[in-house]
């Protein structure tokens, strides 16, 4: 390996595209150097970004390439799991796009590949990078808020195109596979607590939740929260306690959203504001997967914690299906 680390993507999706070939390039000690698509026309705005792009016509073409360190795989849910694996196989880290499995018991295979292998296998959930979140969690382990009592979280957007793959039942699709990891991720992240779903209810459509409404509980705090592929773009998390509020504003896609700013209001005292307009958390997730491969740093958000989510949205389901 040498001084930084070359990606490789696997397949042209419009979010590798627009967010994470940028980010690659952005990020400091790596470089993004192959794609696999059948398509050149999808592979041109790849190589404009990363002139020298070299194009492979197929996935394991992409895989048997020793030019390449690491891949970034943005496919459709359903394909997280075999190809993250037969990555892993082929010598490459894996930093996978969210959800990387379907059920928790799917990370019994990939951490068992990740340990065979040694190499780094990671979900891909940006906000464990983000330098606000390390606020929030400090600030209530530092008892800012007081006693913990209510958490209230919101991811809602509006998908107009009826073909896109997150309406597919086939292709693991739904709100809560695509945006319940935030809400749900972002309480464990913060808080250190495991959510006990209590209620959930959900719209179908075609097969997939989605509209979706949970209320779950971890001792004595409350956690409810909301997200829908069919209403206004909005996304808030809440934290409440006996003496303080914290507002986390943008928590999930911060910068593209809107600022990430944390806003802390405690009776008696000047609100307080938290900005961090410079971080850019897809980068960030970048640099620690070369931090990881490069230094030997641990990864900010392993498999065991996103197992712990996924068990969590599996609770939904099963309280849905109950």
């Amino acid at each position: 390996m040498t001084d930084h680390i070359r990606w490789g993507i696997l397949g042209a999706a419009g979010f590798a595209r627009k967010t994470m070939a940028p980010a690659i390039t952005e990020a400091r000690r790596s470089a993004l150097v192959a794609l696999a698509t059948r398509d050149a026309a999808k592979a041109a705005p790849f190589a404009a970004i990363a002139p020298g792009l070299a194009v492979h016509d197929s996935y394991d073409a992409l895989l048997a390439d020793p030019a390449i360190d690491a891949v970034y795989i943005p496919l459709p849910n359903a394909l997280h799991v075999d190809w993250s694996i037969r990555a892993a196989e082929a010598g490459k880290a894996v930093l996978c796009e969210k959800p990387i499995a379907l059920q928790a018991s799917d990370f019994d295979r990939l951490i068992e590949t990740r340990d065979r292998t040694g190499r780094l296998i990671a979900e891909a959930w940006m906000p464990a990078h983000h330098p606000q979140w390390a606020k929030v969690r400090d600030l209530i382990a530092d008892g800012a808020l007081g006693r913990l009592h209510t958490v209230t979280g919101v991811f809602t957007y509006g998908l107009a195109d009826p073909s896109n793959i997150r309406l597919s039942p086939d292709l693991a699709g739904g709100a809560l596979r695509d945006v319940g990891v935030y809400p749900i991720g972002a309480f464990r992240f913060a808080t250190g607590l495991e959510p006990e779903i209590q209620w959930a209810d959900a719209i179908r459509e075609g097969g997939v939740d989605t509209s979706a409404w949970v209320q779950a509980r971890a001792g004595e705090v409350r956690f409810s929260f909301h997200v829908s592929m069919r209403t206004t773009r909005y996304q808030a998390m809440v934290f409440a306690g006996d003496a303080g509020r914290l507002t986390v504003t943008a928590p999930f896609n911060a910068g593209q959203y809107g600022q990430a700013d944390l806003v802390l209001v405690r009776d008696g005292q000047p609100t307080l504001t938290y900005s961090f307009p410079e971080a850019r958390q897809y980068a960030l997730q970048v640099e620690a997967v070369a931090a990881t491969l490069l230094d030997g740093a641990p990864f900010p958000y392993p498999l065991e914690a996103a197992r712990g989510t996924q068990a969590a949205i599996d609770a939904v389901f099963d309280r849905l299906e109950a």
